[in-house]
């Protein structure tokens, strides 16, 4: 009987270094996970996922996203709106990743939905009634990228964004929305804050986003033609002119690298009022 258990015990000593060899550390393949994942090498990010999720440990809930946006980065849309809906049906604890994993799912359900799958825009319809800000308004102007029928029930919560919200960038995406969904719906909306119609004061200890281009007709206080551009994208369009282009701005004195970034500093601000012969203006300012 000794003897048997003696044996016994010098088998569980020679297999158990190998079992554990065997068995995978879910701290090494959370490690590889993030690597492979943020080097964009999703199938393999994606397997090491599945192990952290299967050793059910701590970081198994948030594996349930992280596959999810391991199928998303591989483009396998249907795939990956089911993995979303797997993860948000488990009752994540991590509220940032449950928001994503919501405005995730929306953004795939429209994408399949313009591409000849309808069915799909129930789950962005559903989610206008969300409690979360974020996903509500996300939802409302996704839905409105499908058109007046598909878009309509989202006239609600874009009136609202609207009515509520000080963002302008925000505000002025809505107004967009409304505009492809339905035009009467922002002429009712009595709280729809016209876009200015002339500069600001200078200044205010910020930075300006904006750049505005108002051109009017001769005895008009309504611009005819009005454009919106962030500065954002101002400064990226200026950043890619060719090099001649640049080397004639040097000569003028203007450094494109930083020229935009100096106009930024100014705070909002008028930049340029134009006068022509027959009365008509031109106006370009910050904001």
């Amino acid at each position: 009987m000794t003897t048997r258990n003696g044996w016994a015990l010098a088998l569980v000593a020679l297999i158990a270094p190998a079992v554990a060899l065997a068995q995978p550390d879910p701290s090494s393949s959370l490690a590889r996970a993030k690597t492979l994942f943020f080097d964009r090498d999703y199938a393999r990010a994606r397997e090491e996922w599945q192990a952290v999720k299967a050793s059910g440990g701590r970081d198994a809930e948030a594996a349930r996203y992280w596959i999810a946006r391991c199928s998303e980065g591989l483009g396998e849309t249907t795939r990956a709106l089911a993995e979303y809906g797997e993860f948000l049906a488990s009752g994540p604890a991590d509220r940032t990743l449950a928001e994503e994993a919501k405005t995730s799912r929306i953004a795939l359900a429209v994408k399949l939905a313009k591409t000849g799958h309808p069915q799909h825009t129930k789950i962005a319809r559903d989610a206008l009634s969300e409690p979360n800000r974020t996903v509500r308004y996300f939802a409302a102007l996704q839905l409105a990228s499908l058109g007046p029928e598909a878009g309509r029930p989202a006239v609600p919560v874009l009136q609202e964004i609207l009515a509520r919200e000080q963002d302008e960038d925000l505000v002025e995406r809505a107004k967009l929305a409304l505009l492809r969904v339905d035009r009467d719906a922002l002429a009712r909306s009595s709280k729809a804050r016209p876009v200015r119609e002339g500069p600001p004061p200078r200044g205010g200890g910020r930075e300006a986003s904006w750049v505005r281009v108002r051109i009017y007709e001769k005895g008009s206080d309504h611009a005819k033609l009005a454009i919106n551009l962030p500065v954002a994208l101002a400064e990226l369009v200026f950043k890619s002119l060719p090099e001649d282009a640049v080397a004639d701005l040097r000569r003028e004195g203007y450094d494109a690298a930083s020229f935009w970034q100096k106009l930024r500093k100014l705070g909002p601000a008028e930049i340029l009022t134009i006068e022509g012969d027959e009365g008509e203006r031109i106006q370009i300012w910050l904001e």
